[in-house]
Parts: structure tokens; C-alpha cells; sequence
């Protein structure tokens, strides 16, 4: 009897040391998704050594090509109307391969949102794979260096793998900060406006003349399975 017993006790024990494991990994693997996050940010970061504050025009590039070729894809897209936006598969392919200009890296710069303690790594292209590690410049939109007549869209899941990504991005408000560093610089925009659109409304993710602007787009309303987008509108604050 007594043998019994310590039996169904070991037994309670261990069930309940697995169901403790069960509830927690989630939160286990939220906080490894978010110690990788900060690790590509960190080491983005460091190897700028500083975060430059000024006018790109002022700057000495170490990625002189890189950031021509750049200018002259955000400005083919203004000129264009950006007619490759024909279908979902358009965001995905990366605008530029960064290995071909001598980078080792696939990380193109960092996207900070103070208000929601958040920073993640920009990937070039929405492809799943970059989905899945960080945020995701959607190709056909304006590349994350800033300039007239440009709308750069960076996508985000809402939540991955425990993780929260842009799941909290509906509190953003009007004058709330965004920051996108990227190879040369740190650009500051400001939030505008927000939106809710059908996934195909590309529209409402094009370049507005005269504007320089960032805008966020992650799936909305939350755990719906994308079956509407929500739009976070930011302009361009430079010091005069």
C-alpha cells in the first residue's frame, strides 16, 4: 500500500512538472525569439560603431554604390508609379542582394518604436524566412534611406513564435516616435494617422508626392488569420 502511494505521488509530481513545462514554454520561447532579436540589433549596431545624426548628404560612405543604386530604385519607383505592385508575390523578392556589395550581413538596419520598447531587425524582401526573424521591407516600396517622394513599408507579424513583433502596434498615436537606422544614418519620422485596409488595397501603400514617409503594416485584428491589414502612417521629421 504504502509502495502505492509513493507511487501516484511521483506520478502527481511528474504530471504536474510536465504541465508547468507545458504553460511555460511559450513564454520560454518568446524569450529566445526576443534574446535573437536584440542580438541582431546589437550587432547591427555595433559595427556602426557610432549612430550617425547627420544629413545623409554630409556623411562619408562606406557604401557609396550601394546607397546610389538605392536612391536610383526609390526614385525609378516614384517615376514608374510603382507598377511592379501587381500582386502579393512582388513584396517578397529582396530589391538588393547586400552580399553583392561586399556585405557579409542580411540585416539592412533597425526599426525602434519607443513607446513600445521595441526594436527589431530590417530584413529586404517579405519573404517568410524574414518575416519569421524580424521586420521586413516590402520590396516595391521605398527602401528605408528616406528622400521626397518616397513611402517605405515595413511589415511585421502580429506576434510570432510568443513574441510580441507588431502585435501592439494599434497603440501608436499621433506624434508617437519611429526611428529606422540603417547603413548611413538614423532617420526620425513621427506617426500621422493609422488605417485598416482589405490585403490587396495596395493603394494605400503607395508613395504620396512631395512626402517622405515610413509605414507599418501588420495583420489585423489580432489572431484573425490576415484577414485585413492595419496601417501605421509616419512622416519624416528633419531639423531645419
Amino acid at each position: 500500500m504504502r509502495m502505492r502511494k509513493t507511487v501516484i505521488s511521483l506520478l502527481a509530481v511528474l504530471l504536474f512538472a510536465l504541465g508547468v513545462t507545458v504553460c511555460a514554454y511559450p513564454y520560454m520561447q518568446g524569450h529566445e525569439r526576443d534574446k535573437a532579436l536584440q542580438h541582431e540589433v546589437d550587432t547591427f549596431l555595433l559595427r556602426l560603431e557610432t549612430t550617425p545624426e547627420e544629413p545623409a548628404e554630409t556623411l562619408v560612405r562606406e557604401h557609396e554604390d550601394l546607397w546610389n543604386r538605392m536612391e536610383e530604385y526609390n526614385k525609378s519607383l516614384w517615376e514608374n508609379k510603382q507598377s511592379g505592385l501587381s500582386d502579393p508575390w512582388a513584396y517578397q523578392p529582396p530589391s538588393f542582394q547586400l552580399e553583392d556589395f561586399g556585405l557579409d550581413q542580411e540585416v539592412f538596419g533597425v526599426l525602434s518604436i519607443p513607446k513600445l520598447e521595441l526594436e527589431m531587425p530590417i530584413y529586404l524582401g517579405a519573404t517568410e524566412a524574414n518575416m519569421a526573424k524580424g521586420a521586413a521591407h516590402l520590396s516595391q516600396t521605398s527602401l528605408p534611406i528616406g528622400g521626397e517622394n518616397t513611402n517605405c513599408v515595413i511589415a511585421g507579424h502580429r506576434g510570432w513564435g510568443a513574441s510580441p513583433y507588431f502585435r501592439y502596434i494599434t497603440e501608436l498615436k499621433p506624434d508617437d516616435e519611429v526611428t529606422i537606422t540603417n547603413l548611413w544614418e538614423t532617420l526620425h519620422y513621427t506617426v500621422t494617422g493609422a488605417d485598416i485596409i482589405q490585403p490587396n488595397d495596395v493603394e494605400k501603400i503607395k508613395i504620396q508626392e512631395g512626402r517622405d514617409m515610413l509605414t507599418l503594416l501588420t495583420c489585423h485584428p489580432y489572431a484573425s488569420g490576415g484577414k485585413y491589414r492595419y496601417l501605421v502612417y509616419c512622416d519624416r521629421v528633419t531639423e531645419e
